[in-house]
């Protein structure tokens, strides 16, 4: 993947919502049919995921707001982020 993360600005499709789960103890994305466990820091990767900020921007404000150097977290939030759009959780 080139070192850089994609240009694309994503967001949650108008079906998807976040939510606390009171029986699983975390937040949870449903979206049609299915889902999705949020672990660790995905529910502050999600809430950044409006469409007004492109993945390197959201990887930059995460990294100032939790003091972690953004090439430590670029791997992992293009993957996740990426997955989520495959599976119809992002647009």
């Amino acid at each position: 993947m080139n070192g850089r993360a994609p240009t694309w600005r994503p967001r949650l499709p108008p079906t998807a919502v976040l939510r606390h789960d009171h029986v699983r103890g975390g937040h949870v994305l449903l979206v049609p049919e299915r889902v999705v466990v949020l672990r660790g820091s995905a529910r502050a990767v999600l809430d950044l995921c409006d469409g007004t900020r492109t993945v390197e921007e959201i990887i930059t404000r995460l990294g100032r707001e939790h003091g972690t150097p953004e090439d430590a977290l670029r791997d992992d939030v293009v993957a996740f982020l990426t997955r989520l759009r495959t599976e119809g959780g992002l647009r």
